[in-house]
């Protein structure tokens, strides 16, 4: 795992959309976005295969509106707008073209771009997301999540949270109304149609944990949709363990990633 201090080095801003947006860069090669999870930070999410994937990719992690270093603003937190933000964040760099890899909130950023901008979308890993809210267990979605279902991030989890927020947001008294904001920008999701998962250009890979908040068969129902997608589910793994099982997720990445194509991905 990268050290606090490499990281703080490779850390930058760029004022996009009228927001001061954080992101790191880190290793060389084809440039590969990170897009980390709702309430997370890039850190979080990324930290423990941050080291394997600079290996051969040039990487790009984005901190969205509101999360770790990056501010809030009165903005209203829409898929849209963070979609926009990473779209002229990576055009101010300079790069046409990136492969993704975006966890829950990031992944559906990261979808959002495959659908609406695919010129700029490669290979597209989306680990834990759902094509719309119902493709989350009843029990876990926002607005209705039942505190004792077990797929919920623990007391700790959310300590976990709400400490990496306070240690780097620039306003670190702003972590509850941070989160009412990121889980009504959820519970308004509404997803993308058929059709739109049907004209995904970007070869695809699909991974959920067995116990996520999405449910395995609404994972396959995508994996059907999109054009030659890939689908993995780990065994034994809640929502906020995937990104934790660093060397199952790094296994099942880097051949997607650095490999050549499958015949039903072109």
């Amino acid at each position: 795992m990268s050290t606090d201090a490499n990281r703080a080095r490779a850390g930058a801003y760029a004022t996009v959309n009228g927001l001061r947006i954080y992101y790191e860069t880190h290793g060389s090669g084809k440039p590969l976005v990170l897009l980390h999870g709702g309430v997370l930070t890039f850190g979080r999410t990324f930290g423990q295969v941050l080291p394997a994937l600079a290996k051969n990719h040039q990487i790009i992690g984005i901190e969205l509106q509101g999360h770790g270093h990056t501010a809030d603003s009165a903005r209203e937190m829409t898929l849209q707008n963070l979609a926009s933000d990473v779209q002229e964040l990576l055009g101010s760099l300079g790069i046409d073209q990136a492969d993704f890899f975006g966890f829950s909130l990031g992944g559906m950023v990261s979808l959002e771009l495959a659908v609406h901008h695919p010129e700029l979308v490669g290979r597209l890993v989306l680990a834990s997301v759902p094509r719309q809210l119902d493709g989350y267990h009843p029990g876990t979605r926002p607005g209705a999540a039942e505190p004792d279902w077990g797929r919920l991030p623990t007391a700790a989890d959310g300590q976990l949270m709400e400490d990496d927020y306070r240690q780097v947001a620039p306003d670190p008294a702003h972590f509850q109304q941070h989160l009412a904001k990121t889980s009504a920008l959820v519970a308004a999701f509404r997803g993308w149609s058929v059709d739109q998962l049907m004209a995904v250009q970007s070869p695809t890979l699909l991974i959920i944990g067995d116990n996520d908040f999405v449910r395995i068969d609404h994972a396959a129902e995508m994996h059907r949709m999109i054009p030659g997608a890939q689908l993995a589910v780990l065994p034994g793994t809640l929502h906020m363990d995937l990104m934790r099982r660093a060397d199952q997720v790094l296994a099942i990445v880097i051949p997607f990633l650095d490999g050549p194509l499958t015949d039903g991905a072109s």
